[in-house]
């Protein structure tokens, strides 16, 4: 069949058959179908949706479409986590070390930021010299060595999601709950990981932007999960605000080593914590999540998690300096703090116009391929239900020019809103799928 019967079919909201999923996943992956033929697939499937048993064949469809690993052969259980995006989500650099320091190997393959949420690579490649594309035999030797590994997807692992990922981020189709479910799944897959965390974000700055979606994509991937063999569960989070206070590569790690070494801001601590304990209870460190819990603060008020960071870094090919001394890596040249224009209740900080803005400075990407600035971003100081009087420091930009730092100043400010009521603080979490 064409590739032009394909997208037509599923514009028509026809249900696809595997064989017909099969041939246009191969065919992209090849090159023999185009981009702007994939992008028009992936849009009608935004619009149109999948069924559960077209998502699951897509998700094996570009699991197979390269090569599979089977990481039991090398390690007894091999885990990792995921998060659906999000405005200020470093949690990965501080959940993995926690996790890997109980003693559970973590073998994570991360993404780059999708439109305004961040991704992994891009932060860890603030740090000078941190190797992201790593090699097969290089991520098993390290896996086995070292228990942790965090590096980009290889070339040879769900080579159709490499390709398709990308291509979302600059077509508008990023929010499709199937693609996004078939693209964090076929990775997992692929990569062998037999027991998964999922952190599925809800919310103003998340892609699920109401708890029916959330709970329907943590739902479909927890299910894809067992079909495949594997063990997942899904914690609902609330991203209507950003997850602690950095916004941007350089400053969410600077934000992730503090918060390594005990501090950092309280939300987002304790957001680590939660989601490290759920990972000890699934790798059969811990029985329970509260006994998870107390082995990950154990981990960082021991320093052990920081020394498996520092020792990940080192691994990849990061100079440590920068991570001993974080005041050495990337810092804009022009950075200007602006105070609340008024006294209230936070009743909102918009996550969603916050990961706007940082895009519109430089963190993430607007074009395919496109390089970013590691160094410019935002610090949103307040969170929903702080009483802020006027005067009192409000946000920090990190800007290349007083230009770019005055769009940004009006559009956060836009972004805060307050009350004369008392506001209740937002939940961390709001459930969880098994």
């Amino acid at each position: 069949m064409r590739a032009v019967d394909i997208i037509i079919k599923k514009r028509d909201k026809q249900e696809l058959s595997k064989t017909e999923i099969d041939e246009f996943i191969a065919g992209y992956t090849s090159g023999e179908i185009a981009d702007y033929q994939a992008a028009a697939w992936a849009m009608a499937v935004l619009i149109n949706g999948m069924t559960p048993r077209e998502t699951t064949d897509l998700t094996l469809a570009m699991a197979h479409s390269g090569e599979t690993l089977d990481l039991g052969k090398v390690v007894p259980i091999a885990l990792d986590k995921h998060s659906t995006g999000g405005v200020g989500d470093k949690t990965t650099l501080v959940v993995e070390p926690i996790v890997a320091a109980c003693g559970l190997p973590v073998g994570k393959m991360s993404g780059r930021g999708l439109g305004f949420s961040g991704g992994t690579l891009d932060k860890m490649e603030a740090i000078p010299g941190y190797r992201t594309d790593l090699t097969t035999e290089e991520f098993l030797s390290q896996l086995v060595e070292e228990g942790l590994v965090l590096t980009g997807q290889t070339a040879d692992l769900a080579p159709a999601d490499g390709k398709l990922y990308a291509l979302r981020d600059v077509t508008g189709t990023v929010q499709s709950i199937p693609l996004i479910a078939s693209s964090v799944m076929s990775k997992k897959i692929a990569a062998g990981t037999r027991a998964i965390v999922l952190d599925v974000k809800v919310g103003l700055g998340a892609f699920m932007q109401n708890l029916d979606e959330g709970r329907a994509l943590a739902r479909l991937m927890v299910d894809i999960a067992h079909l495949a063999g594997r063990e997942a569960v899904a914690l609902l989070s609330d991203m209507n605000q950003p997850l602690g206070h950095a916004v941007g590569n350089a400053l969410e790690v600077h934000e992730a080593i503090e918060t390594l070494h005990g501090k950092g801001p309280v939300d987002f601590r304790e957001h680590c914590l939660q989601v490290a304990s759920h990972m000890l209870v699934l790798g059969g460190k811990a029985r329970s999540e509260s006994y998870g819990l107390d082995l990950a603060q154990e981990a960082l008020a021991e320093g052990t998690a920081w020394a498996k960071f520092k020792r990940l870094v080192s691994c990849q090919g990061g100079d440590v300096r920068f991570v001993e001394e974080p005041q050495r890596l990337p810092v804009a040249p022009f950075i200007r703090m602006v105070e609340s224009p008024e006294t209230g209740y936070l009743s909102c900080i918009d996550a969603r116009e916050v990961g706007e803005t940082a895009l519109t400075l430089g963190a993430g990407r607007v074009r395919k391929g496109e390089p970013i600035d590691h160094a410019v971003g935002i610090e949103i100081l307040n969170k929903v239900g702080d009483n802020v009087q006027a005067g009192q420091p409000l946000f920090v930009v990190h800007a290349r020019d007083e230009g770019a730092f005055e769009l940004a100043r009006q559009r956060l400010l836009t972004a805060h809103h307050w009350s004369q009521e008392l506001v209740d603080p937002l939940p961390h979490f709001y459930g969880t799928i098994r």
